[in-house]
């Protein structure tokens, strides 16, 4: 059943149609938002206090090379950390994930394409593909999200693509979104990512 407009907005769905998807976003279950800060690596020393999008993006201009800034929060049963600069979720998803705690990640690659998706348990990386490029999986266990992904049209039973060959970008990653979306009840309104003041940490992936 097609999803209404409402309901890609309260979800994930949205950031297909978002032309300002720059930011890697990490969700975490069963850890709180500061625990997550310090799981992506966040640096000792005073906080840079609560900060938008733009502040954030400004303060990333003025840390090392290869630290970051994260602003982190809670929305629904995920705590989620919206990275600016280098996306430490990328290198540290397993550390996230320690402890029996659940972790995705999704970065938006916008200088090399397809956006990413990556998911961890229990300090295991579990499966991991590309939005648009499902057939191509990896991961511990890459057939993980294998029957959602069949009942969603995007592959064959056995793995391969079962994208018709005209489909927009968009609408495969609206798609792929929303799999991941019901698998692992995600959500996470816009205002959060563009406009919420929320406590941030500089983070560093070494």
């Amino acid at each position: 059943m097609t999803n209404t407009t409402e309901e890609r907005v309260r979800g994930i769905q949205w950031l297909a149609d978002w032309g300002e998807w720059l930011v890697g976003l990490t969700f975490a279950r069963g850890i709180g938002p500061e625990e997550l800060a310090v799981r992506l690596g966040a640096l000792p020393g005073p906080l840079p206090g609560p900060l938008g999008s733009l502040d954030a993006w400004s303060m990333v201009t003025e840390t090392a090379e290869g630290d970051g800034v994260a602003r982190v929060g809670t929305w629904g049963a995920w705590s989620f950390a919206v990275e600016h600069g280098m996306p430490a979720g990328a290198e540290r998803l397993t550390e996230v994930s320690r402890g029996g705690v659940e972790a995705v990640h999704l970065d938006p690659q916008p200088d090399h394409p397809p956006k990413l998706f990556a998911y961890a348990q229990d300090g295991e990386l579990v499966c991991c593909f590309g939005l648009g490029e499902e057939c191509w999986r990896g991961g511990h266990r890459p057939d993980h999200l294998l029957p959602e992904l069949v009942a969603a049209g995007i592959l064959t039973p056995d793995g391969a693509n079962a994208r018709p060959g005209e489909e927009p970008d968009e609408d495969g990653e609206r798609r792929t979104l929303a799999v991941l979306e019901r698998r692992f009840g995600l959500a996470l309104p816009r205002h959060l990512i563009e406009d919420a003041m929320l406590p941030a940490y500089v983070t560093c992936t070494a």
